[in-house]
């Protein structure tokens, strides 16, 4: 049996004004499992990969809802620790970006408080070979911090591949170090890493042209994108591999992404629309099509190219986690070129 990829992150509920508003009677608002780890773990068993999620709920009721939401959904729940006494909850507006209107309500939640020891990761690990977490796991608090770290030696000890996407959130780092503090001595154990050229500069502290949107130039990102690819293969040993996603929203939203692989840089297919019912989970979408594409062993430019076609597609879908099966983001990608 093929070994599995493991998720490690905070599960969360998201709560949304419902379609409509709540008016003709309806609930004004709606509620989504979601989670960054979470949805890349619902992306891969959607496309036939062995996936279980390691995450941290109290032992209640809405545990169990949401245990058999992703054992429907074909994610071993097993690693799942029973600790604590609730479940984060953040509140998005309806159609808004992560970076805008968003509230957390993630203070002593009980992921938040797990710690060092809490886990038997040689139990968890066991039968996996891809272990994936991110960064907003680490802007929690630095006891979440130090057992993502003490996960990522337990791992790296049994040559397991690890990937990170450096999502940025400057509304959690709250407790007194800046990234850039933290996150290069997880990175030090990444072979895959994926993020955006603006925040590998905020955790890892790579350069950055600030003059770089007033080129007005697709060449220009991209070559921006080759030259952090390379200064972080450069600064962290262990990582071959390195992608970038550029989003503008202007009168279309405008999308496409980079892979660096093997010394060389491969660009997806550029994707617009000016229709987008959901940004939220779009970049975990696109690291389950990284992650989906490096672990059946596919040709870089078929990973980029997927990759961007699964992420672009969850732009056009309900919820936190896409719902898009293999057939289904071939075709996107297909009627995009």
């Amino acid at each position: 049996m093929n070994k599995k990829v493991l998720c490690f992150g905070e599960l969360l509920l998201r709560i949304s004004p419902a379609l409509g508003g709540g008016k003709s009677g309806n609930q004004p608002m709606q509620v989504y499992v979601g989670g960054a780890e979470a949805n890349v773990a619902t992306a891969l068993a959607g496309w036939n990969v062995p996936v279980k999620y390691c995450t941290v709920l109290p032992d209640n009721f809405m545990s169990k809802h949401v245990r058999h939401y992703l054992e429907y959904n074909n994610i071993f729940a097993s690693s799942i620790l029973l600790a604590g006494n609730r479940i984060g909850v953040y509140y998005l507006e309806r159609g808004a970006d992560l970076k805008g209107s968003v509230i957390y309500d993630r203070e002593h939640s009980a992921f938040s408080e797990v710690k060092r020891g809490m886990i038997d990761w040689d139990t968890v690990l066991h039968d996996v070979e891809w272990f994936n977490f991110s960064a907003i796991s680490l802007a929690l608090n630095e006891n979440v911090a130090d057992v993502c770290l003490e996960a990522l030696e337990a791992a790296s000890a049994k040559n397991i591949t690890i990937s990170v996407d450096l999502n940025y959130r400057s509304r959690l780092w709250k407790y007194g170090k800046q990234p850039i503090e933290v996150m290069p001595q997880l990175v030090e154990y990444c072979n895959v890493v994926m993020g955006n050229i603006w925040s590998a500069n905020t955790l890892l502290g790579t350069a950055i042209d600030e003059h770089v949107h007033e080129k007005k130039d697709k060449q220009a990102y991209l070559d921006h994108a080759l030259a952090t690819s390379e200064e972080i293969i450069q600064k962290f040993a262990k990582c071959k591999v390195v992608a970038n996603t550029f989003r503008f929203d202007q009168k279309e939203l405008l999308y496409y992404t980079t892979m660096y692989k093997d010394q060389q840089q491969y660009a997806s297919t550029e994707f617009t629309t000016n229709r987008v019912v959901d940004r939220s989970g779009s970049g975990d979408c696109f690291m389950a099509g990284l992650i989906y594409g490096l672990y059946n062993d596919h040709a870089p430019q078929d990973i980029v190219n997927y990759a961007a076609a699964a992420a672009f597609g969850k732009l056009q879908e309900e919820g936190d986690a896409t719902g898009h099966d293999i057939l289904t983001v071939a075709r996107i990608e297909t009627e995009n070129k």
